[in-house]
Formats: C-alpha cells, structure tokens, sequence
C-alpha cells in the first residue's frame, strides 16, 4: 500500500521521464528477441535447405549407380549394387547413408564394419508407418540428443519404372555454430549501441519532459494561489501547445465562474446571517414571554388576599417576571448594537432551589418532581438555567397525543459523583429513529409551531458549562432528557424531599 502510495506522488514530470525511457526499454528489448529468433529461424531453414540439397543430390547419384549397373534392380541385390559405391558416395558428398528394405531392416550402411552394431538396424515402425502413409514419400525425423539437434531423412529409392527398392536413411547433424557466432556477435554490437541509445534517450526524456511539464507547473502554481475571497489573475501563457491552451482556457472560465460565485456567495451569506439571528433573537425573546404568561396565570390562579406569605409569593412572582423582563431587554439591546446573546451572569446555585422554581410556573398536574437530596451546587447563569428547564418540560408537556390517557412528566435531581444530574421523563409518543440524529439540529422540530432553535440551544448553553445532555426515547413508550452539570461545591445539609405534583 505505501508503495502504491508513493507512486500515485510522483510528479509528472518524473513520470514522463520514466514513461520514455521504458518504452526505450521496451523497443529495445523487442528489437533484441526479434533479431535472435530471425538468427535461429534462419539456422533452422539453413539446416532443412541443406539437407534436401544433399539428399536430393546423393537420390541423382544414386539413380546414376543403378542405370549403369549389371545386376538386376532388387531390393535383394541392393547391397552387391552399392558394395563399393556406398563408401564413394558418402565420401563424394560427406554424408553418411544406411540403406534399408522395404520393411525397415538395414540393408548397407556407409559406416565402418566396427562401428555398425551402432546404428539402429531396424526403422522405427512408427516413422516407417509414416512414410508409407504419406503421399511425399519423404519423412524428416528431428531429435535432440546431448544438447545437439539432428535430423534423419526417410525416403524410397525406386528403379526406372519408379518401382520402390528399398529406403534411404541420411542422418544428418545440425551445424548452428555460425549462426550462433553471428547471434553473439549481433548481441554484443546491440548492447554497445544500446547503451548509447539509452543514454541519449534520457537526456532527451529529460529535456522534453522539462518543457511539456513547465507549461503544467505554471497552471498548478496558480492554481494554489486561486482564492474564493481574493481577485484571481488569468493565465496569459502566449504560445502553447494546444492542449496546454485549453487547459488555460478552463482555468480562465473558471476564475470568471469563481469570482461570479464569491460575489453571490457574499451577498447570501450576509442575508443568511441576518435571518439567522433575526430567528434566535426571536427565540430569545419568545423564551421568557412563556415563563412570564405561566407566572402570570399561576399567580392568578393561585391568589388569596388571607394567606400569610402572600407577601412573600408575591415577591418571588416579581422577581421571576423581572428577570424574564431584564433577559428580554437585554436581548433587545445586544439586537440593536448587533453583538452577542446576552452575557452570562454566572453565580452560586442550588440545583434543587432553582429547578423548583423553574417548575412552579406549570399547571399541569401530571408534572412531579423529585430530588435525592436538598442541596446540589453549581456555579452558572440562572436565567440561563431555568431555560433549560422550561424548555425540557415544556417539550415534554407537547409530547402527549390528544387521546393519551395518564401522563407523566417525572423531573428529578441527583448527583452522581461530582456532577449534578437532571432527568426529565415522560411517557409520551417518543421520538422515531429516523428524527434521533437530527434532535438537536437547528431549525429541526418535529411541532407544527416553533422554529426548533431551542433544544439547540439548550446544548449549547450546557455545554459552555462544561456539561453534557444526551437523551433515549422509544417511539410509542416516552423519552427521557439527561443533563449532567459539574458540581462546584461541597454537599449542603441533607433535606427529606418526596414526590409531589407540581
């Protein structure tokens, strides 16, 4: 793999260079194997051309024996006919001749008496099965023994009635020596001229890839320069070859393209960004109005001039309507200087206290709270805090069906080792598979209404603090909230809580 890697790097030019100087390698070596197989197909037709040449002059002597003798032409008197013309016609044309009957068996052979025993005196049915079959009368049989190639002529030697006396075996020896003197000669004036070739080869590879690759290292440096928010300058390269002209001419197009799309592209992206912060600006005042509306008709519902700390709910109402009023002005102010959100107030927090608070301003009974302890301790905004609440519960609220009998909306606080844990549950529709990855995505919501900025929004804030909130639901069997917060004090004095409706 590195390997493949590290070709696919290779620059073009180095590739160019390398693509010549193996074809070089290439042409070169065909040129080679084509000049030795010429060499030895030559040999071979040399061989073949030598052997009918003798064969066909030792026949005409042969023919010239016969015409002039005494003895009746038999295949039984062919022994006494070439008695003592068998060893003249093999000296005459430097050919050893065996002379056999029609039947395979030998009959004279131009050897010396001693060395006889050593030629086959019988021919192998298969070659004379052969011969007799075949309508040239003629069979060349080729071995290789020792490393040395040889061949056997098989034909008839007939009278002048071309009446077949017996069969005339020349076994002949192949002679390559001078083809392959020639073949290694050849190689050797191949290599010295290959060398040169090649040498040449990569000085030209060098130069012409040089200049094809210039032209290409000019566009690419360019290229690397082209910026989406910058003024791009065309490539002038004057004459060039044309395929370099329209890679220029694409380039060029191009820049046109680029620095048409930067201009829309600037143009939307300052239309973008004020719609998107007309929403959250929207999204932030519309966040306290709920909290100061549920305030308002709790406070209304909830009133009684006899009851003795009604001095004392009275204040608490006014100071959650004032701080919905303060973080919606401070909204309107941070709009109009068009800067951020408002900033964060940070301060020491009961968790318990504040989630309480947060809670009072719902009626609906089937909100229950809970919480394993009095005292949970934070350091954060509490506007910011009752924010999150209010949106978890409010989402919770709206996720019952019209015809949901029992619903439940548990909250409960608890810690678990230094970090504050808010759980808000209920027994609603739940949240299908397909919407899960997209939950707290902005602009997402599953509602009729709303713009789904706030659980966005809420994981921002939580994660500012270093927290975390992460959710599991079943379509059909509810979901459940989990917000974890880092614990910035010790415990506070143990309190009994129990559940209780809101």
């Amino acid at each position: 793999m590195n390997e493949r890697f590290k070709i696919k790097r290779w620059s073009l030019r180095t590739r160019i260079f390398l693509s010549m100087i193996l074809i070089t390698l290439f042409a070169s070596f065909l040129i080679a194997i084509v000049a030795v197989y010429q060499f030895k197909k030559e040999a071979k037709d040399y061989n073949e051309d030598r052997l009918e040449r003798k064969e066909a002059a030792i026949k005409a002597h042969m023919n010239y024996v016969l015409s002039t003798t005494t003895y009746p032409m038999t295949t039984e008197n062919l022994p006494l006919i070439f008695r003592e013309r068998i060893h003249e016609l093999s000296n005459i044309h430097g050919m050893e001749i065996n002379i056999y009957d029609l039947n395979g068996h030998l009959l004279k052979s131009s050897k010396a008496a001693f060395s006889v025993d050593t030629i086959n005196s019988n021919i192998p049915p298969k070659i004379l099965k052969v011969l007799r079959s075949i309508a040239e009368k003629r069979y060349v049989d080729q071995k290789v023994n020792d490393g040395k190639k040889s061949r056997s002529s098989y034909s008839y030697i007939k009278d002048n009635k071309f009446k077949p006396l017996g069969i005339l075996n020349l076994p002949y020896i192949e002679d390559d020596g001078y083809y392959d003197k020639e073949t290694n000669n050849f190689l050797m004036r191949f290599v010295q001229v290959y060398s040169f070739m090649l040498l040449l080869s990569v000085i030209i590879a060098y130069f012409l890839s040089s200049y094809i690759t210039r032209s290409i290292k000019e566009i690419s440096e360019r290229i690397k320069e082209t910026r989406l928010n910058e003024v791009n300058e065309k490539i002038d390269l004057g004459d060039s070859p044309q395929e370099i002209s329209l890679l220029v001419d694409a380039y060029n197009n191009l820049v046109e393209d680029l620095d048409e799309s930067a201009t829309k592209l600037a143009q939307s992206e300052r239309e973008q960004a004020w719609r998107e912060m007309a929403k959250q600006v929207a999204h932030e005042i519309k966040n306290p109005l709920t909290p100061m509306r549920l305030t308002v008709q709790s406070f209304q519902r909830k009133f009684d001039p006899n009851d003795p700390n009604i001095k004392q709910k009275l204040d608490e109402y006014s100071k959650t309507l004032i701080q919905q009023i303060d973080t919606m002005s401070a909204v309107a102010s941070a709009f109009s200087s068009f800067a951020s959100m408002p900033a964060q107030q940070n301060e020491t927090l009961n968790v318990v206290k504040i989630v309480q608070l947060a809670l009072e301003i719902f009626n609906e009974p089937y909100i229950t709270f809970h919480s394993d302890e009095p005292y949970i301790i934070t350091r954060m905004d509490r506007t910011q805090l009752i924010r999150i609440i209010t949106n978890l519960v409010k989402n919770a609220t709206q996720a019952f069906d019209e015809n949901q009998s029992n619903p439940t909306v548990d909250v409960r606080v608890y810690r678990k080792g230094d970090k504050a844990m808010i759980l808000v549950k209920d027994n609603g529709k739940g949240i299908t598979i397909e919407n899960k990855n997209r939950i707290f995505e902005p602009k997402f919501t599953t509602k009729t209404s709303g713009m789904g900025l706030g659980l966005g929004i809420i994981k921002n804030i939580v994660e500012n603090y270093h927290g975390t909130i992460t959710f599991e639901s079943e379509p059909g069997q509810g979901t459940s909230f989990l917000v974890t917060l880092p614990i910035t004090a010790p415990e506070g004095n143990e309190m009994e809580t129990n559940d209780k409706p809101i």
